[in-house]
């Protein structure tokens, strides 16, 4: 009897055609969704209910397993985990109780009959990925050239492309990445994607090179570029549907020597409607924060390097200020977030529509805040400064290492110090440092001598290793793909332009000397937030020393051992 009529009675008979109508892989996450439950629990109900064990970690062996093509390994989503050769037994895992047919195929390709055991689909999955590559099944040697005619073959491959790229674009996602980048080599075409701020490689089919030119091909398709065009860089956008979540894909070409290398970085819901208090801003940041932004003028700069979430910090400022009264306009290079509500603008420096352009014509619009993308010459800065002093909120970025180096880039840039420090409201800067894997994370009593170097370089007083005996460090566990981590979250200094700290600006005083008057006044450092967030237990005292090395050379050699 099948096992889902077991639950017949519990489902309406629309969702009981479709559970039984579904792919093996989603019958247990339609399930879960039908009774309002979750797949670990039913996934041990079915375990009773089958007699078959539940396998929550898969180790897969080496050597002696039978040859079972990937692509019938995929089509039943299972995957062999042991084998008893003198008894001609093989055990597998999968995500749903099997049919005769699955042991029936079983026998016949390898010649031993099949015990079978539960697993949790993303286990399986991701064993899949790591024993064969991922997208393996899709450009299977076996699956493309046994074809006996020609246009089958050309249709076969296409299919066998299409599906390969999405898979690779559905595993990042479900992997947290940010970014994938495609990178053709002499004999090779490598991919990686980059988690929590770090590349990771991705395990693919040997015969990956044979396809790459296809590979490429399809993702310029899917981003509406111009496939014959392969000596100049492109840029293009993607919307690619992941179970029923939109996710927005930018895309970027660049000519090397051995093809072009194409770029991706994914922008999902999720990570678009992030509020400031996920982002891991503090009680006390933003409590400086939310007046500025309720201000009716002045500029409200986010600083820091590429990759430190100033765009995300931007769009949580305009989600937080938007209501029916209130018009917003932004000027961006390009749009990456869509903020309902706002009048949203792309530059186009073909056709002469620079920031400094933009940003004239979005003043006769009558807007109340105006974002622009990014400072980056003194034409937008100074019509920046002169949108502030004629009564609009300005949200803008700039590249600097920390918050009072705002204002000397500035300066630089040509604006007057009298007009900075009467414009200027507030400077934010930021990192992101990853998040602790809640699952793995343990206690750990660091060593006096090494905390003590630890904060000298943080520059925090010695007295603050008295507030903890205990802190967190990494471990490493399947959840995190053994890192240790699992996320990130933001590192903030918010600066307020005001006393003191404005006078110095107008005198022309060092950054250096504006940010200890600065921390005279209260300023909470980018160091110093790290260490609270290593006090929480939201990060390791080695994260935020990899940090600390970044903008410190001074740093001890030894923060690692942490």
């Amino acid at each position: 009897m099948d096992i889902l009529s077991k639950y017949e009675s519990k489902l309406s008979p629309e969702a009981f055609e479709e559970i039984q109508l579904a792919e093996r892989e989603n019958k247990l996450e339609l399930l879960a969704r039908a009774l309002n439950s979750d797949e670990a629990t039913l996934l041990e109900e079915l375990s009773q209910i089958s007699g078959l064990p539940l396998i929550e970690e898969i180790q897969i062996p080496t050597k002696d397993l039978p040859n079972i093509p990937v692509r019938i390994l995929n089509e039943y989503k299972c995957l062999p985990i042991a084998v008893d050769s003198a008894a001609k037994q093989i055990q597998l895992v999968t995500v749903w109780p099997p049919t005769p047919l699955m042991d029936q195929w079983i026998f016949a390709l390898t010649g031993h009959s099949s015990q079978w055991a539960l697993a949790p689909a993303d286990k399986i999955i991701d064993a899949m990925t790591r024993a064969f590559g991922v997208g393996s099944d899709s450009l299977e040697d076996s699956d493309i050239e046994d074809l006996s005619k020609e246009n089958d073959e050309e249709e076969d491959e296409e299919a066998a492309i299409i599906s390969f790229v999405n898979e690779v674009i559905r595993q990042a996602l479900s992997k947290r990445a940010t970014d994938i980048h495609f990178e053709p080599q002499k004999d090779d075409l490598n991919i990686r994607y980059r988690i929590d701020g770090h590349l990771v490689p991705v395990q693919v089919p040997k015969n990956l090179v044979r396809f790459q030119a296809a590979i490429i091909a399809r993702i310029k398709v899917m981003a509406r570029l111009n496939i014959s065009e392969r000596r100049r860089p492109q840029d293009g956008r993607i919307s690619f549907n992941n179970r029923n979540e939109q996710v927005d894909i930018r895309l970027s070409t660049l000519p090397t020597m051995f093809g072009e290398s194409i770029s991706l970085r994914l922008l999902s819901q999720e990570t678009q409607g992030i509020s400031l208090e996920r982002l891991g801003m503090p009680a006390e940041t933003l409590a400086d924060v939310a007046p500025v932004l309720e201000r009716p003028h002045g500029i409200i700069l986010v600083t820091g390097p590429t990759g430190s979430g100033k765009s995300t910090t931007l769009n949580a400022f305009m989600r937080k200020i938007s209501k029916p009264s209130r018009r917003i306009v932004t000027i961006e290079d390009p749009v990456e977030y869509e903020v309902p509500g706002i009048n949203q603008t792309q530059i186009n420096s073909e056709i002469g529509l620079t920031f400094a352009q933009a940003l004239r014509h979005v003043l006769r619009q009558d807007p109340d805040v105006i974002m622009v993308g990014e400072i980056r010459d003194s034409e937008t800065a100074a019509i920046a400064v002169r949108a502030s002093l004629t009564g609009h909120l300005v949200l803008s970025t700039l590249h600097t290492n920390d918050s009072a180096g705002a204002l000397a880039r500035l300066i630089d840039m040509g604006i007057e110090p009298f007009l900075i420090a009467s414009s200027i409201e507030l400077v934010i800067a930021q990192r992101l440092v990853r998040r602790l894997c809640p699952k793995c994370a343990r206690p750990h009593a660091p060593e006096p001598k090494v905390l003590a170097a630890c904060l000298s370089a943080l520059e925090i007083e010695p007295s603050a290793a008295d507030q903890v005996d205990l802190l967190r460090m990494e471990v490493g566990c399947e959840s995190c793909q053994q890192t240790g981590y699992q996320g990130r979250l933001g590192l903030f200094e918010a600066l307020r332009i005001r006393g003191r700290v404005k006078e110095m600006i107008v005198e022309r005083k060092s950054s250096q000397a504006i940010r200890e008057a600065a921390k005279a006044q209260g300023l909470k450092t980018l160091q110093r937030c790290g260490w609270q967030h290593c006090i929480s237990g939201n990060t390791s005292l080695a994260e935020v020393m990899r940090f600390a090395e970044e903008v410190r050379d001074d740093a001890p050699q030894d923060a690692h051992t942490v």
